[in-house]
């Protein structure tokens, strides 16, 4: 009997032996699935005047819809009130939700706040085979809602938590909110899919439309030149990006002071004092056939601009260690100002987009007087966000259709689909495995919606197999190169420009294929993209790679790590194939013609290097 690699999991196991082909296999028991009965759900707070109803609806064969209504026969503040269950821990393994942490198995820490403009309010449990054991998710992504569950170890069981109005609310009459429990035994990330479809269906979560160069490679200023720009340098980078694929520039902060430090006092006035000739610097780009994104902090007035004492009285706070201060969205003028600043940007200079930061800044605390009063036309903090955010989208697509707006993590959600249409990873310089963990996170919950790396940048003293793991992490992502380009040895270029050009090749794969992650837990140690009939698998780890799909006849497998085997597990054979094996700079290493059965196989690849595998006709 030949040597056999089992990998085994969790659940009972069953051994069964065909004595005539004289192999081994094992039947996993199914757990039963988790149900969540409208009975299960407690109401905990004093509601005061309001009276909550509550009613269950099966949408599907495990999907159903818990509807619950807030009403007081007067206007009054929405108490806070939390909504509690809880279900066994019986074969579940990890967690997912939208925070940018990278434990996924400690379930203390199973909490988000969502709110407009961060977070999204869905958790999910899976078993460790991936799959769906629970997911939960609030319909309500303009107000703060607290999701969050944690393992009792008395009894074993997860406890779970909604809770809405913590943060302070205007008065109401009615609420009403939904939340929908998705028990279907199919990969989670196939459930978490549905959540963001589900909220994308609805009329006020309606995602921006996706113009292509949100889609395209993107040299950004932020790592490479933090604030200390230079017109005819970026113009240069951007000259020698263009050769190796990128297409599009984002200018960071810095454009527009002369101060260095990092902080926000002298924000607010939005003049290009560092490249005074922006018109002229926009036009360069544009005539390498590159477009241009600038950096603006949407909500901050620096105590130090000259626009601070035009909105003196109409701030939600100070933050003292940046010297800056936070305008107060629910006054026409100031939404009327920041829209302003965008439009005559744009016009002016010839944009084609923008990176708005620091949006989460802009919410209540427990001294701001939540009425519609002394000029404000918003009682709400967050549905004034809501309004601002919306005619900033619509006004400036009536000036650029095809207008780029990116956001970084925490600035995600079902709402921040309508405003961007960008994404970006939370900012974790020269940390290549936590830029991939941030960017499939956010791959799972983002539609069609462009998902962007961090801008990833090497020591120019790296090796250069170690140098293209900063790519090979992002790879499911739109890469944002941060290096000075000019600086990087021969090899570097020649790794990025190989990298670059492959992704730009197979992108449409990367981006719009059949997304496969694995392990979430784990961190992601195999990644995957299926195409109508070619898979690419980028291998994190030494982890076996199991391929079952019949229907593929081209393979690319990315060996993204530090060893050079590739154990490829066919669940059908794959027939004559001809195979390349290129290292992280694209040079061949090895061709051959080989027949490859059904079974286990091994491969050589370089580190950083590439498997291509493609079906010879019969």
């Amino acid at each position: 009997m030949r040597n056999l690699i089992l990998l085994l999991l969790a659940g009972v196991l069953v051994l069964c032996q065909n004595s005539e082909t004289e192999t081994v296999s094992w039947t996993v028991e199914k757990h039963a699935p988790v149900e969540i009965n409208i009975d299960d759900i407690k109401v905990d707070g004093e509601l005061g005047p309001f009276e909550i109803g509550m009613s269950s609806e099966i949408i599907s064969d495990g999907v159903n819809v818990v509807s619950i209504t807030l009403r007081s026969p007067e206007t009054a503040n929405p108490p806070e009130f939390t909504l509690k269950w809880s279900f066994p821990s019986s074969d579940i393994y990890a967690f997912w939700n939208s925070n940018i942490s990278t434990d996924r198995v400690n379930y203390y820490y199973n909490r988000v706040s969502s709110r407009a403009s961060s977070q999204a309010p869905v958790i999910c449990f899976m078993n460790n085979r991936d799959q769906n054991r629970l997911t939960i998710a609030v319909s309500d992504a303009l107000n703060r809602v607290v999701t969050s569950a944690y393992l009792r170890e008395e009894d074993i069981r997860f406890h779970c938590s909604v809770t809405f109005f913590s943060e302070p609310h205007h008065g109401i009459s009615e609420y009403k909110v939904q939340l929908r429990f998705d028990s279907r035994n199919i990969p989670f990330y196939e459930a978490i899919n549905d959540v963001s479809e589900w909220w994308a269906s609805q009329d006020q979560y309606e995602p921006a439309l996706v113009p292509d160069y949100a889609r395209m490679p993107v040299y950004s200023t932020w790592y490479s030149f933090h604030q200390n720009l230079d017109a005819d340098e970026l113009i240069e980078q951007c000259r020698m990006g263009k050769k190796i694929g990128l297409e599009v520039l984002i200018v960071d902060d810095g454009w527009q002071t002369m101060d260095n430090q990092r902080g926000y006092a002298f924000t607010g006035d939005w003049e290009p004092v560092r490249l005074p000739g922006m018109k002229a610097f926009v036009d360069s780009i544009h005539a390498l056939d590159m477009k241009c994104l600038l950096w603006y902090s949407l909500p901050f007035i620096g105590e130090k601009s000259k626009n601070y004492e035009m909105f003196r009285g109409k701030y939600l706070r100070y933050w003292e260690g940046q010297g800056t201060w936070v305008l107060d969205p629910r006054y026409p003028e100031v939404r009327e100002h920041i829209i302003e600043t965008y439009e005559k940007a744009l016009r002016e200079w010839d944009l084609d987009g923008f990176k708005l930061d620091f949006l989460g800044w802009f919410s209540a605390t427990d001294e701001t007087v939540l009425d519609a009063s002394h000029g404000r036309d918003y009682a709400s903090v967050n549905e004034s966000v809501d309004r601002l955010m919306t005619d900033i989208m619509a006004r400036l697509r009536k000036i650029n259709p095809d207008i780029m707006i990116e956001f970084r993590q925490p600035y995600i959600g079902p709402l921040m689909r309508k405003y961007g249409n960008m994404f970006r990873a939370a900012d974790c310089p020269n940390m290549e495995v936590v830029n991939r963990v941030r960017t499939t996170d956010l791959r799972l919950l983002s539609g069609n919606t462009a998902v962007h790396s961090d801008m990833f940048r090497w020591h120019a003293e790296d090796p250069v197999e170690s140098a293209a793991l900063q790519i090979l992490n992002i790879l499911f992502s739109v890469p944002q190169l941060s290096v000075k380009i000019d600086s990087i040895p021969d090899e570097h270029y020649q790794m990025a420009k190989f990298w670059i050009n492959y992704w730009r090749k197979n992108r449409d794969i990367l981006l719009d294929g059949k997304f496969i992650p694995v392990n979430p837990g784990g961190l992601y140690p195999v990644l995957m993209a299926k195409g109508s009939d070619k898979l690419i698998a980028a291998v994190y780890e030494d982890h076996f790679l199991t391929i079952e799909d019949h229907l593929v006849r081209n393979m690319d497998i990315v060996n993204a790590k530090g060893t050079e085997t590739i154990i490829i597990d066919l669940e059908n054979p794959f027939g004559k194939v001809e195979i390349k094996i290129y290292d992280c700079m694209g040079n061949v290493v090895k061709e051959d013609l080989i027949r490859i059965k059904k079974g286990i196989h091994k491969f050589n690849v370089p580190p950083s290097g590439l498997l291509v595998m493609v079906k010879c006709e019969m």
